[in-house]
């Protein structure tokens, strides 16, 4: 047995003397009501219950006159101990209707004993029986009329109980849970003391419930606690704002507006306070920004740009998660989501464009790079924008993340929307401004087209134009060709000085590229041009024969010509020839063709043309084209003195020196398809064999 003053001895009997003192105190309350009068307490029929809550109000009603409070006491534990936690549902019908009676004739001294009472009630709640519920909504109505805003010691539990019952399954209940919640509204809007510190987390969790009734109970909950004095719920708008906007999904056009209400009215305020905390009501805004809602994005993306006017400076931890909203809203169905994302995205660079000290280029930027993989061209545009504008705005810390944007940006000029490359272009040349990474986007720019035969295809003549306007054309052209000069893999390296050439003979962009060209024979820096590109043009026979037809070096393109072989007249060389053909039409050539008019002064021209003719196979368009062509030169004996009169070296242009160049490169070229040929077990690709003429030819 343990020792008289032990912790456990102690401990035991109070335990003893609590179980005494009810047994003896349900004896004495026993003795105090009539036994007729629990028992009808107890009956079936409701008005013998409510007969017998009537007698036991009369008893209390005595006992308070009397200030005998400790058989009020008693009168109360027996009612809870006999009745309401009876598992009998008659006694607790009959117990509430007598707890609800005793308040009442209590009255004004209820409140010393709603300790005891509230419990018992709020407990009923969630009865099993949907009757004893009802009862117990009713009981508490009729006590909380009595003790007004006393009962709000109770408001928590009384709130989390209404939530529930709001939804209940039977009828009557929630039309007493509806009574009952509009007495509470009203009570709490008249005596202003609740917790709200510890009310918010019970709030924020009901938030989370679909039910239609109890979003409705909440909604009115929230605008009656918003309006009471004293209250500030617009501290603790980041904690229920997300529920809120949970219900303008709902299916309900009533909590849809009212919730819609409710959030446009507290951000609103929110604007005027300085007691919310911004950042978290930007994460919100911003989780709801791309919401499958179209409400939601209205609402949040109105408010992102209100909030940014408001709080600017304050918000930029925030800017990147903002951004990444904004980038997205710009591409909306809606309409006016994309309007409202385009200004808001305005009122954001314009707070970027001069940050606060913690203001993060980086994040800004790797926000950017990932809304380039969205589906949207609008986003991918905008996504762009902001990369050029940070590099023009923070070009050094920009450029120290260059490792991190500078892949993703080269896979954009593969992007299906000419907007999108030729803006991503723009942003490739604001960081090849410095020498090393004008090159390594030359070298990179050529690899891509390599691993991407279709890019080169399709779209050089998109890229090189525009990459020679932002980047000079005679600088991009020299750095292409330096490369290409070595390229290991000759048939990519024909291909891509047939695209680089096609887009030189034709491009708008390239004029004054080709202007300068012409005066090869002429002007040193003409000349330094033509030999930079030769060496890389030797890749390609119809690329070497366009560029001396653009330099006026007819002789050497008519020497070129004589190199042919049979082997190499296949088709890809004959489409190229018939291309180079209709080039002769156009406007590129207009001074070739011009010069036509006088045979006497061009006779190498005639060489090289009529030696493209006798490479053409006489039933192509192309052979048809070329030869209508050269029946509209005037009448003319060609001798050979007219031949030799054009020298071999001009301008200190060493054509014979050239011509082995040629030679080797096209040498090379022709080991490497064999190479290939032989390498795959595949055999030579037929050659198509012409007819090959006297290299001089004199007219009448």
């Amino acid at each position: 047995m343990p020792e008289v003053s032990s912790p456990v001895y102690h401990r035991l009997h109070h335990h003893r003397r609590f179980v005494i003192w009810g047994f003896l105190s349900r004896i004495f309350s026993m003795s105090i009501i009539p036994a007729s009068v629990l028992r009808n307490l107890a009956d079936k029929l409701d008005e013998k219950r409510k007969n017998a809550a009537y007698e036991v109000g009369v008893i209390v009603k005595q006992f308070a006159q009397a200030g005998e409070h400790e058989k009020i006491a008693a009168v109360i534990n027996l009612l809870a101990i006999e009745f309401t936690c009876s598992p009998q549902p008659n006694h607790k019908k009959g117990g509430l209707l007598a707890l609800a009676a005793a308040t009442l004739a209590l009255s004004s001294e209820a409140s010393r004993h709603l300790e005891e009472i509230g419990p018992l009630v709020i407990n009923s709640f969630i009865d099993q029986d949907s009757r004893v519920r009802y009862f117990a909504c009713e009981a508490l109505y009729n006590i909380a009329m009595v003790v007004r805003g006393e009962i709000n010691v109770f408001f928590n539990q009384i709130f989390d109980a209404l939530c529930m019952l709001s939804a209940d399954s039977d009828l009557n209940v929630r039309s007493a849970a509806h009574l009952l919640d509009r007495l509470m509204r009203d009570i709490v809007t008249d005596s202003h003391e609740i917790s709200i510190e510890e009310f918010i987390p019970l709030l924020r969790e009901r938030l989370n419930v679909i039910n239609p009734y109890v979003r409705l109970s909440l909604l009115n909950w929230i605008t009656v606690l918003d309006n009471v004095a004293g209250i500030d719920m617009l501290r603790f708008l980041p904690d229920f704002l997300d529920g809120l906007f949970n219900m303008l999904s709902d299916s309900s056009h009533d909590i849809r507006e009212q919730a819609g209400t409710l959030i446009s009215g507290f951000l609103q305020g929110m604007m005027n306070s300085k007691n919310v905390d911004f950042g978290r009501v930007a994460e919100i805004l911003v989780r709801r920004a791309t919401s499958s809602n179209s409400f939601s994005r209205q609402i949040s993306i109105k408010w992102i740009d209100e909030l940014l006017k408001v709080g600017g400076n304050q918000l930029v931890s925030y800017y990147a998660d903002i951004l990444g909203a904004i980038l997205l809203c710009i591409s909306d169905i809606e309409e006016e989501v994309r309007v409202v994302a385009r200004e808001t995205n305005e009122e954001l660079w314009a707070i970027c464009s001069d940050p606060a000290e913690k203001f993060d280029v980086g994040a800004i930027l790797s926000v950017a790079m990932t809304k380039l993989a969205t589906k949207f061209v609008a986003t991918r545009l905008e996504s762009l924008h902001w990369i050029q504008r940070l590099l023009a705005c923070h070009h050094s810390e920009a450029m120290t993340y260059l490792n991190d944007i500078f892949d993703s940006l080269l896979r954009t000029l593969a992007d299906p929307s000419d907007e999108v490359v030729l803006l991503a272009l723009e942003v490739h040349a604001c960081m090849a401004k410095v020498t090393q990474q004008f090159q390594h986007l030359v070298v990179s720019l050529i690899s891509t087209f390599r691993s991407n035969h279709i890019l080169l295809e399709k779209r050089s003549a998109l890229i090189v134009p525009r990459l020679c306007v932002l980047l000079d054309a005679e600088r991009v052209y020299r750095e292409f060709s330096q490369i290409l000069e070595g390229e290991k893999d000759l048939s990519f390296a024909s291909n891509m000085v047939q695209a680089l050439n096609l887009v030189l003979l034709t491009s708008s962009e390239l004029t004054d590229l080709r202007n300068l060209l012409k005066k090869s024979l002429m002007d040193p820096a003409g000349k330094d041009l033509f030999l930079c590109l030769y060496s890389s043009w030797c890749h390609s026979p119809m690329g070497i024969i366009s560029l001396c037809l653009l330099a006026q070096a007819y002789h050497h393109a008519s020497a070129v010509i004589q190199t042919l072989a049979e082997e190499d007249m296949n088709v890809k060389f004959l489409m190229q020839l018939d291309k180079l053909i209709s080039l002769l039409e156009a406007p590129v050539f207009t001074h070739l063709r011009l010069q036509l008019l006088d045979p006497s002064r061009c006779a190498w021209l005639l060489m090289t043309l009529y030696g493209l003719l006798n490479l053409l196979p006489q039933q192509s368009a192309a052979f048809k084209i070329l030869k209508t062509r050269l029946k509209t030169i005037p009448p003319h004996t060609l001798s050979d003195d007219q031949l030799k009169r054009e020298g071999k070296i001009v301008n200190d242009i060493n054509f014979e020196s050239r011509l082995q160049e040629f030679k080797n490169m096209q040498n090379r070229h022709r080991m490497h398809s064999r190479s290939s040929c032989t390498n795959s077990g595949q055999f030579h690709q037929p050659r198509l064999r012409q007819s090959r003429r006297a290299s001089r030819v004199h007219f009448k």
